[in-house]
């Protein structure tokens, strides 16, 4: 048997998709960027409405100038990892204004969101006494996090926390760690956790929550701490994880926490053992989009406003929708065949999103992913609308 065997099933099934497809919407290449909303793609000017840029910091000068000033003071890259040669003031400090910014006594920098989340899960539980308890719909990196520890894991029903007390009831003394991981925002459907609820019911049973606020950090809360400052609960989440890459507009990873234990992942933890630290650039780039993050409000209320008239537009419009408004707006396609037609249809009309197929995706459903942007201006939006109509009427005539 070949080792490429088993990827002959998926293989044909794309095949099949982009043949039929004048688009590969899995390699689309931003020739030129433009500006946080704006690029050139094959010669056509696209509204970016697939970023994640939430905050729309790609392009702030303060995190410019931070991470060209880095770069010339520090160097390209640290050439080691944080355990050995990597770590570098700027590492350190970082960690300091995250922890402060959220409350916490205790932060660790990781080199992407993604070994942040592999990193704690599998350095905080590992068999054969301990047990993960994870949401069915959370990112493969806490599914892959869960394997690499070894430890036991169990699913609950998405955003259900009467489904997390049965199966944390059903433990038996021979557990000694249980640790629950959710999201606060799930990057799929734009759908927001109870995180209230799941925090009361994990700590009933003597479990610890582990929550990723990657979509949520600088979005939800008062003072953009995440879904959990909005529910009230940011003190009680045990362990707090985050990216860089989606509202700090930089590449990296965090995670913080009130238990002092946590400084115990600096020699544990493989993902930050042996990876590269973070560069220079990424590292102030991040520390310089914080700053703006906590003492300016007005890009979270921009970011709002945006994602309530996108969201009120496409109900109007009689699209099937994921999730109540959020920064991340889901259109619901009826199978795949519709759902690259669909995305096909909105570059045509000059904007881009995300497509997601199965298996990729939360009950096998074919979408139309598209995040919102305080960047975005009403120009931005009114050509993501007027695309979002054109697609409606088509799919109107198919149905007729």
């Amino acid at each position: 048997m070949s080792l490429f065997e088993k990827f002959e099933d998926k293989s044909r099934l794309l095949k099949g998709l982009l043949e039929q497809s004048p688009r590969d919407p899995f390699s689309v290449s931003m020739d030129e960027m433009l500006g946080p909303t704006r690029a050139m793609v094959k010669g056509k000017e696209i509204v970016l409405a697939g970023t994640n840029n939430y905050l729309g910091l790609t392009y702030d000068e303060g995190a410019i100038e931070a991470a060209c000033d880095a770069v010339k003071s520090s160097g390209t890259g640290t050439t080691g990892s944080r355990f050995a040669n990597g770590t570098y003031a700027g590492h350190k400090e970082l960690e300091a204004d995250l922890a402060e910014f959220l409350g916490y006594k205790h932060c660790i920098v990781f080199s992407t969101g993604y070994q942040a989340n592999l990193g704690a899960i599998s350095a905080l539980a590992a068999p054969p006494n301990d047990v993960i308890l994870i949401d069915a719909d959370c990112h493969a990196c806490i599914y892959d996090g869960c394997q690499l520890s070894g430890a036991e894991t169990i699913r609950f029903r998405h955003n259900d926390p009467e489904s997390l007390d049965k199966r944390l009831s059903r433990l038996g003394p021979e557990v000694k760690g249980k640790l629950v991981c959710l999201e606060g925002m799930y990057s799929m459907f734009g759908d927001v956790a109870p995180v209230k609820e799941f925090v009361e019911v994990a700590h009933k049973h003597g479990a610890q929550v582990l929550l990723d606020e990657a979509h949520s950090f600088g979005v939800f809360g008062d003072g953009g701490r995440g879904v959990c400052e909005r529910d009230g609960v940011l003190p009680d989440v045990d362990f707090y994880t985050g990216t860089f890459s989606k509202s700090l507009a930089s590449i990296g990873g965090f995670v913080a926490s009130n238990h002092p234990e946590l400084e115990y992942l600096r020699f544990s933890s493989r993902p930050y053992v042996f990876t590269a630290s973070p560069s220079p650039a990424n590292v102030a780039a991040a520390s310089a989009a914080l700053k703006k993050i906590s003492t300016d409000s007005s890009m979270r209320t921009r970011l709002w406003e945006n994602a309530e008239r996108i969201h009120a537009a496409f109900t109007q419009l009689g699209f099937e929708l994921c999730a109540p408004a959020s920064p991340v707006i889901a259109v619901k396609l009826k199978n795949k065949e519709e759902a690259f037609m669909a995305w096909n249809v909105l570059m045509e009309n000059g904007v881009y999103v995300n497509l997601a197929i199965p298996p990729g995706t939360p009950n096998a459903a074919s979408i139309l992913r598209l995040s919102v942007s305080a960047a975005h201006t009403n120009e931005d939006l009114d050509v993501v609308v007027d695309a979002y109509t054109t697609l409606s009427q088509i799919l109107a005539k198919g149905a007729a």
